[in-house]
This record gives structure tokens, sequence and C-alpha cells, in this order.
């Protein structure tokens, strides 16, 4: 059989998406199959505000071989177990999305239908009082969990919040030292190919060419080759999704470090409050048909934590995807690729799918359209269900104290996202595919934290006799708060394990 020759990977843009996407590559191409070469300018800015992230981040950082630790301490991170909502259903009120399940399953049925059947029965106890990270999140507490748990205790799933620049400098380190082949410059024209319309090179200022056989667009939100070459087409979802702005800016920390992000509902949008070691990342997400840019700004700055650090930096999307990721020799990553708001912080994630997608279609030859439309099927699939979960977040609401709240409340939906809410609210049922990124945990947070109740729960919760289910639950409640209360705090796991230096002094 006659080998493939390698082929050539040409990366466009750097940050985040183009920094992990060429790690990755490196690492599973060895420079055998392949090489990599990323384009960037250091004079172009990247976006760089997505600071939080989900757990499947662990699994990236395991296969790349990168230390826990020192990631966390080069990067300014902190940990995080979930995100707490304040205010989207109502004033006044909050709910917390964990990492990590309610309980564990009883003779394979879901355990939050035990805990229905119990609360039917005027049991009081909350679906929260079964969920380790929450428990510990409410605590202020943070450890690496322990391979063995007490029986029917769930894991305490967790992520990290980090400086994006700081994080895009760490995997650049990462991939040059292993082969990736930087070049500075300016892209002054993509060439394609006369026949038939594929990148052949990049023509940058001073008369330099890149050539390559696959290109990775990571150029943001100027999506330079998969829009500004291929014209490939945008998909438009702010009817569903109306926020078009946001404001970022950082401030001084506070205490206590908090193990979670926050997400506030304000009239027009929301913000978040992202805590790092160094800083607390803040921004104000928002509809311009609802709100200045001045107003906006203003109410921002009026709720910070601790002082501005820097004047709120702006920034302008359409929520939605490309029509198209994979388009002749060209895969979009990251921005370039599409918009999901970062309410649920799956800006990062979207990235890492996309790239391990790519090497599990790992184009060989000039064009292959099944492969093509293989990623594209996948990739359309996993935005639609992103998109249906945080529609999900503005739809299910109580407010309508302003405009835009109002017209979320009452706007049509996804039929995708209809009929997920009426299986819940018929039978406490979560409709999803065995792959989909947010698990029945994650649904089953946010339907219950704003305000959908279901009718009724599964039968088969009522196999067991109830005072077996009751002293069952107790247990698992007493073993999570007891597990939790002996972690350390947040800041006491991070002081003693992944401080990260502060100016003029060095870790020992």
């Amino acid at each position: 059989m006659t080998e493939h020759k390698p082929r050539k990977f040409v990366v466009v843009g750097g940050g985040t998406a183009g920094w992990m996407a060429a790690a990755v590559l490196v690492h599973a191409l060895k420079n055998r199959v392949g090489s990599v070469e990323l384009v960037e300018s250091e004079d172009i800015g990247t976006v760089g505000v997505g600071e939080a992230t989900i757990p499947p981040i662990q699994f990236l950082n395991s296969l790349l071989g990168i230390d826990e630790f020192d990631f966390v301490r080069k990067t300014q991170a902190t940990f995080k177990l979930g995100i707490e909502f304040k205010d989207w259903t109502r004033k006044g009120h909050a709910y917390f999305h964990p990492f990590g399940a309610h309980g564990m399953p009883i003779e394979a049925v879901s355990f939050h239908h035990y805990w229905m059947r119990l609360r039917q029965n005027g049991d009081t106890s909350l679906l929260d009082d079964y969920s380790m990270a929450t428990v510990a999140a409410r605590m202020g507490k943070f450890a690496v969990p322990p391979k063995e748990l007490p029986p029917g205790v769930p894991g305490l799933g967790y992520a990290y919040h980090f400086d994006a620049g700081l994080y895009a400098g760490y995997l650049r380190g990462y991939a040059e030292a292993r082969g990736v082949r930087r070049t500075e410059g300016k892209i002054q024209a993509v060439k394609l190919r006369a026949a038939d319309g594929f990148v052949e090179a990049l023509d940058l200022e001073g008369g330099r060419r890149v050539e390559g056989d696959f290109f990775i667009d990571c150029s943001g939100f100027r999506a330079l080759l998969i829009e500004g070459a291929l014209e490939t087409g945008y998909e438009d979802w702010s009817h569903w999704l109306p926020c078009d702005r946001a404001l970022a800016v950082p401030c001084e920390s506070v205490s206590p470090l908090t193990p979670f992000t926050r997400s506030t509902a304000r009239p027009a949008g929301w913000q978040w409050r992202i805590p790092l070691q160094h800083r607390i990342g803040n921004g104000y997400v928002y509809s311009s048909g609802f709100i200045s840019d001045d107003e906006a700004a203003a109410t921002l700055m009026a709720n910070l934590d601790g002082a501005p650090l820097a004047d709120p930096r702006p920034l302008r999307f359409t929520t939605g995807r490309r029509k198209k990721s994979w388009n002749r020799n060209v895969v979009a990553l990251g921005l370039a690729a599409g918009f999901m708001e970062p309410l649920e912080s799956t800006s990062i994630h979207l990235v890492q799918t996309g790239v391990f997608r790519l090497l599990s279609l790992l184009p060989v030859k000039d064009h292959d359209a099944a492969t093509e439309a293989e990623y594209n099927r996948l990739t359309q699939i996993e935005y639609e269900q992103i998109r249906d979960f945080l529609i999900l977040h503005y739809h299910a609401t109580e407010r309508d104290d302003s405009p835009l709240w109002d017209y979320c409340r009452t706007m049509a939906i996804p039929e995708s996202l209809r009929h997920k809410i009426e299986l819940f609210r018929s039978r406490a049922r979560i409709a999803r595919f065995d792959d989909q990124l947010f698990a029945e945990p994650s649904w089953l947070a946010v339907f219950l934290g704003q305000g959908i109740e279901a009718q009724d729960y599964d039968r088969l919760a009522d196999a067991p006799a109830l005072a077996d289910v009751a002293g069952k639950l107790a247990g698992v409640r007493g073993g999570i708060h007891n597990l939790a209360s002996r972690l350390p705090t947040h800041e006491q796991f991070i002081a003693a394990t992944c401080r990260a230096e502060r100016l003029g002094e060095t870790v020992k």
C-alpha cells in the first residue's frame, strides 16, 4: 500500500482558537502525517474574553500531557464548579448550574425521579442538596476530587477560569516546542486556485507567500478565508438570541475567591463575573435594540466588585453560525465559524470539538465531498443543540419588567426546544442525544432553576419502598455535606498547590 505524503496545515490567526488548533494538530500529526504553520500578526488584536471553560477542557489538557497545576499557575487560573444565575427567572431569584450529577442513578432510573417522588410525599430537600459541585460552591470550597467517593455521592465536576491571553501564550509555547512554525505578518490577499476555487496560498505584506494543502481559519469575526475568500454564508440566530454587543472590563480582585462564574440578568441582557487569581473579568452582554452603548457601559461600571483596571472594551457580534464550517480546503474554528454568546462558556469548547472533529475526519486528498459533508452535519447538530440550551435561559422566565425580557418570554422558539420543554413538563424526562454536550444534569438545573415544573415522574421510581428511598437519599445528602465541609476553601487550595507568581516574586 502506498503511504500518503505529509500534508501542510496552515492555521490563520493566533489567539486561543489558533494556538489550540496548532497545539492539537502538531500533537496528533507529529510532523510525520503533516506539518503545521501558524500565521498571525502582533498588530491585530484578539477578542480574548473567553475566560471561562467547561469540564471537557480537562480531556484536552490530558491528551496534550499538560500538567494541571503548571497550567493553572501560568494562566492566573482559578477553578470553576458551575455557574450561578441571578435574576434570570425573576428579580431576587438565583439558581446554580453545577458541573457533575445530582445524586447517582438508582436501578438505572435517573436520580431526580426519586427526589420528585419524595417531594410529592412531603420531603423538603432541594435538588441542589444532592449536587457535590453546588454544595461545595456555596461553601466556597474546592479540591481536586478523590478517585474514591462514599456510596451514592456524585463526583465533583470542575473546569477553569483563566486569562485568555496567557492561555494562548501557554499553548503557543507548547506548540512551537513541538515543531509548529509561526509566521509573523498581515495577510494582504487569499489566493484561490483558478480550476476549483480552493485556497492555494496566502500573500503577506512584504511580498511573502505561505502555501498549504489545508487551511484552518481562526481569524475571528473577520473570517478571512471561510467568508472573505470563499463567501460561505451565515445563518443568523439573532431572532432567538437578540443580544448583539458586549462590553468587557477587568477589575481588582476581592475576597473570597469564588469557585464559580456568576451571570446576572440585567434589563437589556446579562453581566458576567469571572474570578481569576490576579483580577476579576466582567462583561455586559446586551441587545443594542433595547439599550444604548453609554447606558450599557454605565450599568457595567456601576456593578463591579472592585476598582476597574481598564476602560470597557466593546465587541459587536451576530449570534449564529457559518452555513458550512468546512468549505473546500478550509475549516473555520472559533469566531470565524460562528458566535454563541458566552452564557454557558461554550466558545473555547467549540474550538476544541471542531479541531478534534477535523482530526477524526482528517483530509488526505484535495477534496472528499462525503467527509466535508459529515463534518458540516456534525457541526450543525452541535451548534443547534447548544443554541437551544442558550435560548432556554432567555425564554423560560417570569420577567416582564423590561422590553427585552418581555420579547424573550413571548417569542417563538425552535421546535426542537419546544419538544424538550414539553417532554420535561410531561414526565420529567430530558430529550437528548448521547453525545450532546449538555447532559441531563445541565438541562435539569436550568429547567427547574427557571421555573419549568414537571407534572409527573418516572413510575419505575415507585418500585422501591418509600422508606428505603428516603433513607438512601438522606445518606447521599449527608455524604455530600460531610465531604464538602472537609474540603479546603478555594483560596486555600490554590495557595497550597498552584498559586500564580505575583509581580516581583517567585513561587517556590
